[in-house]
């Protein structure tokens, strides 16, 4: 099996960005033309407007973005419908050559955590599940400690897949907690760093980065620098450029000096892109957006 790590970084040189797409699929922002078919009362009706969604979404950026995260609370909402849905807009996106991130953030101990991390990643073991293989990456959560993190790379390195560690996160929300100062001066989220270095390093690949990546805000930019000084080995996974406010010159420092080693993540600015312009065409809008991102990005690309 190639390296997670290696298939991602040639992805995104493949296709000259680092730009990463979440599906963030909600009903009341569709376009009308699709809210128009929908019976708003019906599960089934729901879940297969936002299934249709995202494979027009999936069709139109393929072309032009190395990877997408999908987002699967929004589908888990709809219980076992939207769990279905979930895993076949995973499906089409890899049959689309897209690299994809589950974004999960699951989190516990010992046979919890093991259990997530098949249900998430590994290959179905169960003949009726069809191809629901899972996402090519997981983002997980890291404060639970090393032990709720050790099952999750355990069965990702088996199946060639990879994951994303919380580290510093790009809501408000998160500073209280992971800005507090330890007694050896570091913060918080420098301890975390320090342990998911620590623990990615039995999984580096040729290209020298592990298959277990961090997840740092891009409205975080002070701390960037100090982050990927004591995770040199991680990919970055960097959401919040658009809608959460931050701009393409505030991910920078998220990149090692060749442009590699980070994947920039913008959802609702992309996918919501026709919101912003008087326009039947929903679908040229948010190509036009990944266009513009990516144009924006040009600089530091790989």
């Amino acid at each position: 099996m190639e390296h997670f790590a290696d298939r991602l970084v040639t992805q995104c040189r493949e296709k000259g960005t680092p730009i990463c797409v979440g599906l963030d699929p909600v009903y009341e922002r569709l376009p009308r033309s699709l809210r128009g078919q929908i019976d708003a009362t019906s599960a089934t009706s729901l879940t297969s407007a936002l299934e249709s969604f995202c494979e027009k979404l999936l069709d139109v950026l393929a072309p032009h973005v190395a990877c997408v995260k999908v987002q699967i609370a929004c589908f888990e909402r709809y219980r076992w419908l939207g769990v279905q849905a979930y895993f076949r807009v995973v499906a089409h996106a890899q049959r689309l050559g897209l690299i994809v991130i589950g974004d999960a953030k699951r989190g516990d101990i010992g046979i919890s955590a093991a259990h997530y991390a098949a249900g998430n990643l590994a290959d179905p073991i169960c003949h009726d599940l069809g191809d629901a293989r899972g996402p090519d990456a997981l983002t997980i959560n890291t404060y639970l400690g090393t032990d709720s993190i050790e099952p999750f790379l355990q069965v990702a390195a088996g199946e060639g897949k990879g994951l994303f560690a919380l580290v510093r996160t790009s809501n408000p929300g998160g500073d209280s907690l992971q800005t507090l100062s330890l007694a050896d001066g570091g913060t918080v989220a420098d301890r975390v760093a320090s342990m998911v270095e620590q623990l990615g390093k039995a999984h580096v690949g040729q290209m020298g980065y592990s298959l277990l990546g961090a997840v740092v805000g891009a409205t975080k930019a002070d701390d960037a620098v100090r982050l990927r000084q004591l995770m040199p080995q991680q990919i970055f996974l960097v959401p919040g450029v658009g809608a959460q406010g931050a701009s393409v010159q505030d991910v920078k420092a998220c990149f090692m000096p060749d442009g590699s080693g980070a994947i920039i993540s913008a959802s609702r600015s992309i996918i919501y892109a026709y919101n912003d312009v008087e326009t039947q065409d929903w679908i040229a809008a948010v190509e036009d957006a990944a266009l513009r991102m990516k144009e924006q990005l040009a600089d530091i690309v790989m």
